[in-house]
């Protein structure tokens, strides 16, 4: 674990693994709620590094937590947010030979797999969800597509995600919802958040489709 002073009032963890990074948010969660951790304005998790901003002396936070015992990430405890898929991705037949199973597999699949929000980024309200066990990791594309549609679930590496809004993307593409991830006007206007958890549910077993 390295700790990197940046500027003036933020500190920059970096660790070895998405693994860690996400023990380690979760920790600094934890310490905050418990008032163990110096007032801090944001807490923003990524791939391999935890940013702290709004801190009033980052050099003394980096002095001590190089020297902190993480542990483990554990499950998570609140309540899971519930997104219905259409499993009708373009990638949905190659997505199932690269794990070897029947297409008619792969929403057994995903739909029994609680992921975690590591972290958002890329688009606003994109979440990078994990959970994913490793024999079902896929890479990206060799060809990203220049518009991927508002909705469209896919899986990239150890991630899945949900494109919020249209965008080029090289993730490998399973399935799409209606549920709405960024609205400026909801508070908080991004469904998905850090830490959190979420299940997808076959759109077709609730009677879904458009």
């Amino acid at each position: 674990m390295r700790a990197l002073p940046v500027g003036a009032h933020a500190l920059l963890i970096e660790v070895g693994s998405a693994g860690e990074a996400e023990a380690l948010h979760a920790e600094l969660l934890r310490r905050r709620a418990a008032e163990e951790l110096p007032a801090v304005q944001e807490i923003v998790p990524a791939a391999r590094t935890v940013l702290l901003d709004g801190l009033a002396d980052p050099r003394s936070l980096a002095a001590q937590v190089t020297s902190w015992s993480v542990p483990p990430l554990a499950p998570s405890a609140g309540p899971e947010i519930t997104v219905p898929v259409r499993y009708d991705g373009p990638d949905l037949a190659e997505v199932a030979a690269l794990w070897g199973v029947p297409v008619a597999e792969v929403p057994r699949v995903v739909g029994g797999v609680s992921f975690r929000v590591a972290f958002c980024g890329f688009a606003p309200g994109f979440g990078y969800l994990t959970g994913l066990p490793e024999r079902f990791h896929v890479p990206r594309r060799s060809t990203p597509r220049t518009a991927v549609p508002a909705g469209a679930l896919g899986l990239a590496g150890e991630y899945a995600g949900v494109y919020p809004r249209s965008s080029p993307g090289g993730w490998q593409l399973i399935g799409s919802t209606d549920v709405v991830l960024w609205d400026p006007a909801r508070e908080p206007a991004a469904l998905l958040s850090p830490g959190g958890r979420v299940r997808f549910t076959e759109a077709a077993a609730e009677g879904g489709g458009r």
